[in-house]
């Protein structure tokens, strides 16, 4: 007989409190430590062995995917094949063949001005907006600053770096013109003031640098561009101006013709003129060319300015003319444009983003000869393409990059790892077929760096829901990324026309098929998506097209009840009967088209109308099943803040803030539709009291819809509610000053919304005192909560109404104190579902499929199914579905559910083998499903068989079923909450993964919840992040870290370490090509022979030294890799000299090929002067 310890039952019934074990938390957002409670735990301790440490965790970003936010420059180095983008938060993106791809980030945040690459050396110079030079080394997979230049008088505007050279030339806002040695980033000596390059007569300042480029012909002279249209030309060696130009429009671009002696220009009035060095006085040629053609004599129509322009030569064609801007004003709703002159054809590409900069590809980096353009790389605001300019039609390279991520607003994501092999195959085997045509067949210009796959196989797969109800699927393996399919959910409905269904129903005004919640299996293929318009849609995967109607339910989920009441202890009266005070839930499956005239309340009545006509589906994701909820005595249906799928079972569960739904998705009926205050069932001692209607029911509902996720807020006269704010703005939006502080001691505000399960509504203005918080959670088994509150899940926001409304919304006072400041409009949200093989009720001898509830106010609940025995009766015989009686509490909104086995080995749901449900010939053989179940290990023992683990947004509790003893709690944080929490698989171990609102990612043991890891690692600024932040197995987790970019991120010690192997290499040597040979004869009388020697101009010898107070140098914590210790240690100081004798001897290869070079031409100059000589030898003078 088992030994009986009365002692440790008292133990277990005090541990179970919720607010038992718990200790205040750090400012950290750590909790008490774990409770060990029972003696089933003791048995618990010997059984399971946990293997997970502190060492196996560290937190570290490893690889950011997507379109650069808002970029601002542009560069790229045509040796080595790279492409760097600046953008306005500092950020510089690296990018090369597929699998390069570098995200670097400057400490000041300042935007990016200017890039400029030291081409084929491995490093790039960058100026951003704080006045700051700063030198990159990219000889490391992590580039790092080597040196920084901080300008402290004069404001930066643009600089040049000539090819092989190490001076800088750096122009600023005074018209000043800088020179910085690029190998110690000191400033010379050596300046060019704006009063000594204009003339003395000039009056007015010629206003800032906008270009510095020095001549192709002669590298001593320099061309300086100022915006007021000043263009000075100026000698190095004599320091003065050789020739200057004037012209009456502001200069925004200038670019040379590459024998260096025309220079092109764009202007403020949409001109371009080409001037000649031999006669500067007036333009060679000016073109207005999207101006309208005007008599002779009368100056052409002025149009848009042209804010680039570049003018690249060709061997055996006329020159490329490609400039942005220049468009006609009479053209005002036209796009942004990139106009292309090769000859006299001209042509227009139209964008679909505004042009931020643009670059023309050349086969050379020599600027003295023919530049051979092939291609021009185009920077948009939110997308970047390169045209292929060696075809006539100009089409596009096909983008290998996932710079599409935002071609509509992400809204939520979900992240599998070592998921089942074949899907990324399958997957790409499909969406490869609905690919856009029309693109180059020349392979992607960008090709520079080195990349391999590493020692990472295992597959990994990125979901990604969008505003316009689009579904994209990722291979993110690797730490790449690549679309494999898109799924457009909105094409089972029919298309919204305006003015459509006014009458019959308020429809979302804008993204109503914008996607909220996403839930894959990945082994039965099982997809099932839920919409902002209370919409689920299931899906199954097959590789044959069908055409079929879509078969849709419609579900009534709505249930109003008056705040729950505590009687005093004296005037208690005997428990009512409560069947009688039970308003009937209802449920309605099929179709109920019922339109509400004007004036009468809505009813029956769905946000969207699905297809009713046969419906052509291609092979991969096809609509099995839509359910949306109706209208209900016109108040409109709420978002879905929960969603849970069984292949297994065939059942699909959802909740929102008026209760929960459960549908058969094989049968197609609805089995379950019930408010949440019914899941109490007979454990709700409490008297209930219907609700009396409002007396502006009519107006609220006439009044209010579900708003779009762009349109917040359209009235102050109405309470909305909504969960997706910023979602879909792909511009941070600040928060409201009037929500910026959440009146409850235990919120947080995200974008202005009360995101705490446990806050009152903001328009309160009351606070919760610490006796009333433990009042208020210190409540038992069989007792529901005294009041409702809002989660993460489902937040209401109350905006100043109107007196009549505030009279209704006016609080029901209780004579419980604890209640007498929550308002009485706030819901009991469903905030979690789980569909698990378990153990229904205390005591239960055999494990039964069961649906874990979880809700805002932190109760769990337990709902048995009862599934037919035989499975050819699955699709004939009903499913039972009934509460069992047993829940659980917690504090704050439950968050997630998992399961364990006796043995600490994580129990997966059970799952469908995937068939496909179209292939004839597959079903005639066998039409039985095939099911995966995990079973618990057996035991010879009596006792529990099953532990499980559920997260709230405040704490963490071990569960032991079947006698529901709780064995472990941990109190994660106190003074915050918790906004994602994942139980993950690591090492083949299982553990806790949470991320909290104030920044912390906590990693926890399971089943002992012991604290493995706590890291301040990003504090809440967005709600974005709040929404798509999502852990997975080894390690891995992910976040929407700006509208456009995907932050991957790895808490995972091992792939920290094996992290530079995976990573990409910016820089391969590669040997610079060589110089056209121009000749003889071209290089006596073209100008261009002569050497010069900017060493010796430049230099602190000739030169002398700049003042100090004009910049100041400051040393980069960047170095040579290899170097993580100090920077004189032996292993440094080897790594340096190795590299710079590989650095030696390469450079005294190419010294001896240039000599060897030299030698020939000599000996064949020599030779053809001898043969001259010869031939001239005896003839006499007048013989010539």
């Amino acid at each position: 007989m088992k030994k009986f310890n009365f002692r440790k039952v008292l133990d277990g019934l005090t541990a179970s409190s919720p607010g038992s074990g718990s200790s205040s938390g750090s400012n950290s957002g750590g909790g008490s430590g774990s409770v060990h409670p029972g003696g089933t735990a003791g048995v618990l301790r010997e059984e399971i062995q946990e293997t997970l440490t502190s060492e196996y965790f560290h937190i570290c970003k490893t690889v950011r995917h997507g379109f650069p936010y808002q970029p601002t420059a542009l560069a790229f180095d045509p040796v080595q094949k790279t492409l760097a983008i600046g953008t306005r938060t500092g950020a510089i993106r690296i990018l090369g063949r597929p699998g390069v791809d570098c995200y670097c980030q400057h400490e000041s945040g300042a935007a990016v001005l200017q890039l400029q690459f030291l081409i084929n050396e491995g490093a790039l110079v960058s100026a951003s907006s704080d006045d700051t030079l700063h030198l990159w080394n990219l000889r490391q997979k992590r580039p790092a600053i080597l040196h920084s230049l901080k300008f402290n008088r004069e404001r930066i505007t643009y600089c040049h770096l000539p090819f092989q050279s190490k001076w800088l030339y750096v122009g600023t806002e005074r018209g000043n013109t800088h020179i910085v040695n690029i190998e110690s980033f000191i400033l010379s000596g050596y300046v060019i003031m704006w009063n000594k390059a204009i003339e003395l007569s000039t009056k007015t300042h010629p206003g800032p640098v906008v270009h510095l480029s020095d001549s192709p012909r002669d590298e001593g002279k320099l061309l300086i561009g100022y915006e007021n249209g000043t263009v000075v030309f100026w000698d190095l060696k004599s320091k003065r101006a050789e020739l200057r130009v004037y012209y009456d429009e502001a200069i925004h671009s200038i670019d040379w013709h590459h024998e260096g002696k025309q220079f092109m220009c764009s202007h403020s009035d949409g001109s371009l003129t080409l001037w000649n060095l031999k006669s500067p006085s007036r333009p060679f040629q000016t073109t207005v060319p999207h101006g309208k053609s005007q008599k002779e004599g009368r100056k052409s129509e002025s149009c848009k300015p042209i804010l680039k322009v570049e003018y690249k030569t060709c061997r055996n064609s006329e020159p490329f003319i490609i400039f942005s801007g220049g468009l006609s004003y009479d053209k005002a709703c036209r796009r942004p444009s990139l106009t292309i002159m090769h000859g006299k054809a001209i042509t227009v590409l139209e964008m679909d983003h505004p042009i931020v900069e643009f670059l023309t590809l050349c086969e050379t980096p020599y600027p003295n000869e023919f530049q051979e353009p092939y291609a021009v790389v185009v920077l948009l605001e939110k997308d970047l393409i390169v045209v292929d300019l060696t075809q006539s039609n100009f089409p596009i390279f096909e983008n290998p990059y996932p710079m599409d991520i935002h071609e509509s607003p992400v809204t939520c994501t979900a992240y599998f790892a070592d998921c089942p092999p074949d899907l990324i195959l399958v997957l790409y085997s499909i969406g490869v077929k609905h690919k856009k045509q029309g693109y180059s067949n020349k392979e992607w210009p960008i090709t520079g760096g080195a990349w391999n796959l590493g020692t990472q196989t295992y597959p990994e797969i990125i979901i990604t829901g969008h505003a316009d109800g689009s579904i994209k699927f990722w291979d993110a393996s690797a730490i790449t990324l690549q679309m494999l399919y898109k799924l457009k959910t909105s094409k089972v409905f029919e298309k919204q026309k305006v003015g459509e269904g006014k009458q019959t129903c308020e429809i979302v005004e804008e993204d109503p098929y914008a996607i909220q919640m996403i839930y894959w299996c990945p082994e039965s293929r099982i997809f099932c998506v839920s919409g902002v318009s209370a919409y689920v849609i299931i899906y199954k995967f097959s590789r044959h097209e069908i055409t079929a109607e879509i078969v849709s339910l419609e579900v009534r989920l709505q249930y109003d009840v008056e705040d729950i009441i505590t009687p005093e202890p004296e005037t208690s009266p005997p428990f009512p009967d409560l069947s009688s005070q039970l308003p009937s839930s209802r449920s309605l499956s099929g179709s109920t088209n019922t339109v509400a005239s004007e004036g009468v309340a809505k009813d029956s009545i769905p946000c969207l109308n699905v297809k009713t006509r046969p419906v052509r589906m291609p092979p991969g994701y096809q609509a099995e099943l839509v359910i949306q909820l109706v209208w209900v005595d016109g108040e409109p249906p709420q978002q879905i803040t929960s969603l849970a799928v069984s292949s297994a079972y065939g059942i699909v569960a959802f909740g929102n803030c008026n209760g929960l739904a459960v549908v058969d998705f094989i049968q197609k009926t609805v089995l379950l539709s019930m408010g949440t205050i019914d899941l109490y069932r007979s454990s709700d001692l409490y008297q209930r009291q219907p609700r009396s209607p409002r007396k502006n029911k009519q107006f609220i509902a006439d009044n209010f819809c579900m708003r779009g996720l762009s349109n917040f807020y359209p009235d102050l006269t109405k309470r909305i509610r909504t969960s997706y704010q910023s979602l879909t703005e792909l511009n941070d939006s600040p928060v409201p000053l009037e929500l910026e502080r959440c009146k409850s001691p235990t919120s947080d505000h995200v974008n202005g919304h009360c995101t705490s399960p446990t806050s009152q509504s903001c328009s309160s203005g009351k606070r919760l005192s610490s006796a009333d918080v433990s009042k208020v959670n210190r409540w038992g088994p069989g007792r529901p909560p005294f009041r409702k509150a809002q989660s993460a899940a489902c937040m209401e926001i109350s905006l100043p109404v109107t007196t009549e409304e505030s009279r209704e919304n006016s609080y029901n006072r209780s004579r419980s104190s604890s209640i007498s400041s929550i308002d009485k409009d706030s819901k009991e949200a469903i905030t979690a579902l789980y569909f698990m093989e378990s153990f229904a009720r205390k005591n239960d001898s055999t494990i039964s499929p069961c649906l874990f509830v979880g809700t805002s106010l932190g109760m769990v609940f337990i709902i048995s199914l009862n599934l037919p025995s035989a499975d050819e009766q699955r699709f004939t015989e009903p499913v039972m579905v009934l509460p069992s009686g047993t829940f659980l509490s917690l504090k704050g909104a439950v968050l997630t559910f998992s399961c364990m086995d006796r043995t600490g080995g994580l129990m997966q749901p059970p799952y469908e083998v995937w068939k496909d449900p179209n292939n004839i010939e597959e079903n005639e053989k066998s039409w039985r499903r095939k099911l995966v179940m995990n079973f618990p290990s057996p035991s010879q023992e009596i006792g529990d068989h099953q532990y499980t683990i559920i997260c709230s947004e405040k704490q963490a509790k071990v569960f032991s079923l079947p006698s529901q003893t709780c064995l472990y709690v941990h109190n994660i944080t106190e003074t915050s909450f918790i906004l994602r929490a994942d139980v993950v698989v690591m090492c083949n171990s299982a553990c806790l993964a949470c991320f909290c609102a104030n920044g912390h990612i906590m990693i926890m043991s399971l089943p002992s919840l012991r604290p493995m890891l706590d890291v301040n690692y990003l504090p809440l600024t967005d709600m974005r992040i709040a929404r798509t932040f999502c852990f997975t197995n080894e390690g891995q987790a992910l976040y929407l870290v700006s509208p456009t970019e995907i932050q991957r991120l790895t808490y995972s010690q091992e792939m920290c370490d094996n992290l530079q192997d995976m990573l990409g290499d910016l820089f391969t040597p590669i040997e610079t090509p060589e110089a056209q040979n121009r000749g003889f004869l071209k290089g006596l009388f073209g100008g261009s022979g002569q050497t010069f020697d900017r060493e010796e101009l430049f230099g602190e010898a000739s030169a002398g030294k700049a003042s100090r107070s004009l910049a100041q140098h400051i040393p980069g914590p960047g170095g040579i890799e290899g170097m993580k210790g100090a920077a004189g240690g032996v292993m440094g100081e080897l790594t340096r000299a190795r590299i710079a004798l590989d650095e030696r001897g390469q450079r005294l290869g190419e010294l001896e090929e240039k000599t060897a070079g030299m030698m020939t031409s000599a000996e064949a100059f020599s030779k053809h002067a001898h043969e001259l000589m010869l031939k001239y030898k005896d003839k006499k003078w007048y013989q010539f």
